[in-house]
């Protein structure tokens, strides 16, 4: 069935261990889970939101805060790490005021770091949605996002010029 929010509640049928789908259900349908969500599903289940809760936050694909227009995945495995990613990560987080799993207060990025992107020999890497950025200092990153924000006020301008 679908609920009121229009996520699938079908696959709930009173059994124990239904809760990840109707998570994943809702999370896909509102691309995080917010508040509304764990009400509902604690009253459809019977689960106490609290119960809920724990396990959205104990769970890492699981999210309550939506993402950012822009997803930077920043690679902290091995050839990363040794290549200074760790100086990458904190020159995304300076120029965006942001900490890793959070998102920039207008909504444009969300920063996360990942085991490996795959790209070893390109280290230190990170990844903008689809698009991936290799062999990167600190000031190659920086303009990198520089770009991405450049880019976003110029598509925003052009929006309300256009009205």
């Amino acid at each position: 069935m679908n609920d009121e929010f229009g996520f699938n509640l079908w696959r709930y049928n009173g059994a124990p261990g239904e809760l990840i789908p109707l998570l994943q259900s809702a999370q896909n349908h509102f691309g995080y889970i917010p508040r509304r969500a764990i009400n509902y599903i604690s009253a459809v289940t019977g689960i106490p939101e609290s119960e809920v809760y724990g396990v959205i936050t104990f769970y890492s694909q699981f999210r309550l805060q939506p993402m950012g227009k822009y997803v930077i995945r920043a690679c902290n495995g091995t050839a990363c790490h040794v290549s200074g990613a760790e100086m990458i990560i904190e020159a995304i987080q300076d120029e965006l005021g942001v900490e890793v799993d959070g998102t920039t207060e207008d909504g444009i990025f969300t920063l996360n770091t990942v085991a490996c992107i795959g790209c070893c020999s390109l280290a230190p890497v990170i990844m903008i949605n689809e698009s991936t950025h290799g062999s990167l200092t600190p000031a190659s990153v920086r303009k990198i996002i520089r770009r991405y924000k450049r880019n976003e006020k110029v598509s925003t301008k052009d929006l309300t010029t256009r009205r």
